[in-house]
């Protein structure tokens, strides 16, 4: 039997301590900004106030369905004025009309596509010249249809989707930076995805968006904490929205599951707080399991995942199209049959000649 010697004990004693230390150290500092993130606030009596800390506007983008739609009610009860960006006019007013029948707060509102890449910007630029801008949501994203694979993706959905999560969150940032410095207050908030823990099989791309979000951040804060400026890295878990429709099992509000409002009314408490958090208390619980595993273990956990969710969404397109034939299929309609024809008449009677 091979015995180790003394010295190779001490070694392997001194990295399991290190080991030690580096997963305690991980678990304290995981519990703190947990603590911080969604205890502390409900025992600090006030909240923050969020126009006396970064402004008396907030924009979000992406803000009519979903976490936007939710976290821009959460700020407009707290009593900031809202400027909301999305594509569909009809919706932005729906959305500004509920939040100023419910709210004592201004509105305005932006249609802009952001697929479209550069040439939005110019317009919102002009028009955010008018409002003085404390909050930056970057909440505009999109994600895959269903889970694919790299090659089954349409082009035209890749560009989309680089365009929204990459481009609109970086030159939306840009253009707000300015005006929060001059002021030396403000707070950009980059909603990410738990998908940027590790490689995302089938959801590649999308996951691969999100990286860059966290590493945006990050820099960001390093870059403008000197103004004063607050850059807060959002990274929720599985929210019920319709950007998760894909799967059913996604569709079903539970405690690691909540809906918008609930996950957007915790996430608005965070700000101020804590410069990177899951935004929701219960997705702080799974995160601080998930990230135990190596990376290898969770990119393949990912791809069990994703391979399940695309299960069911082609199991359901499946049984929609099938429905939807039945559906098209004419009713048989039975001819009546055709008339009985009448005898022929008897021929004429030859006549006799005389």
């Amino acid at each position: 039997m091979l015995e180790l010697s003394a010295a190779a004990l001490a070694v392997l004693a001194v990295l399991g301590s290190f080991l030690l230390i580096f997963l305690l150290t991980g678990t304290v500092w995981l519990a703190t900004q947990g603590l911080r993130a969604h205890v502390l606030p409900y025992f600090s009596g006030q909240p923050v106030d969020l126009v006396e800390r970064f402004g008396s506007w907030a924009v979000v983008t992406g803000s009519t369905d979903g976490i936007g739609k939710a976290y821009a009610l959460e700020l407009a009860r707290r009593g900031v004025n809202i400027c909301l960006i999305s594509r569909s006019l009809d919706k932005l007013q729906k959305t500004a009309d509920e939040i100023g029948s419910r709210f004592n707060v201004k509105t305005m509102v932006i249609a802009a596509d952001f697929s479209k890449g550069q040439p939005v910007f110019e317009h919102i630029e002009a028009k955010l010249k008018e409002i003085p801008v404390g909050i930056l949501v970057n909440n505009v994203g999109k994600q895959y249809t269903y889970p694919m694979y790299l090659g089954e993706v349409p082009q035209q959905e890749l560009w989309d989707i680089v365009n929204i999560n990459v481009g609109a969150t970086t030159m939306m940032t840009r253009i707000v930076l300015e005006q929060m410095k001059e002021r030396r207050k403000g707070a950009i908030v980059n909603v990410s995805s738990g998908s940027e823990l590790q490689p995302l099989p089938l959801m590649t791309v999308y996951a691969a968006t999100k990286v860059f979000v966290k590493s945006l951040s990050e820099a960001l804060r390093v870059e403008y904490s000197q103004y004063g400026i607050t850059v807060q890295h959002l990274l929720p878990l599985f929210v019920n929205t319709k950007m998760n429709a894909f799967s059913h099992r996604l569709q079903e509000t539970s405690l690691f599951v909540p809906d918008a409002e609930r996950y957007a009314r915790n996430a608005v408490n965070t700000l101020g707080q804590v410069d990177s958090t899951t935004g929701y208390w219960a997705h702080g619980i799974q995160y601080f399991f998930t990230v135990i595993p190596p990376v290898w273990v969770r990119t393949y956990i990912g791809a069990l995942m994703n391979q399940t969710f695309r299960k069911d969404y082609l199991t359901a397109s499946a049984v929609s199209n099938n429905n939807l034939k039945i559906k098209e299929i004419p009713p048989t309609v039975v001819a009546p049959p055709p008339p009985t024809p009448a005898p022929p008449a008897p021929p004429a009677a030859t006549p006799i000649p005389a």
